[in-house]
């Protein structure tokens, strides 16, 4: 099934907008968890993680799966494919690894946080504050250069479905394995 023009461009302007809004979501909780762990005074701490709570359990998942089926749809829906090409095949993965970490690593990290923070205790390791941010802004990152630069060229998939819609057969078609 291909998408329509109108659809194809309406689904990637969803697709940029949910990617740019994780990435600023991310920003923020990484300006957050900054200010959370270099702050003195507790209630500006409470304050900081609090702000983070917010940010992971209602902006983060939702952006981050808007972005996870956006691009699934557009990469089943246009001629890049899931499997073809490698940056496709490697962005989906990032995706779908930053979400599952997004929901089952980082928001639980913000709940303790969040409780340490409102029990009157010290944070848990700040390490721990930053670190979810900062990997998820490095994959992000990576991701966006990816998909601009688009590297790495087709998989072998997408080479043999090349040479197929072109008539032609794969160099290596013919070819058997000679023993080593």
């Amino acid at each position: 099934m291909k998408l329509s023009r109108p659809a194809r461009r309406a689904l990637l302007v969803v697709h940029v907008a949910a990617s740019a809004s994780w990435l600023g979501l991310t920003l923020g909780l990484l300006a957050l968890g900054i200010t959370a762990a270099t702050t003195g005074p507790a209630p500006a701490v409470a304050a900081c993680v609090r702000a983070m709570k917010l940010f992971a359990d209602w902006l983060l998942l939702p952006a981050a799966l808007l972005t996870l089926l956006s691009g699934l749809v557009l990469a089943l829906g246009t001629a890049w494919g899931l499997a073809r090409h490698r940056w496709v095949y490697t962005k989906f993965w990032l995706t779908l690894a930053t979400t599952a970490a997004t929901a089952f690593a980082l928001r639980p990290g913000v709940n303790e946080a969040v409780a340490a923070a409102s029990g009157g205790r010290p944070l848990p390791d700040a390490g721990d504050l930053l670190f979810g941010p900062v990997v998820s802004l490095t994959a992000y990152v990576f991701m966006t250069a990816i998909s601009v630069l688009k590297p790495w060229g087709l998989t072998r998939r997408g080479r043999g479905s090349r040479a197929a819609e072109s008539g032609r057969t794969s160099p290596a078609a013919g070819r058997t394995r000679q023993p080593v």
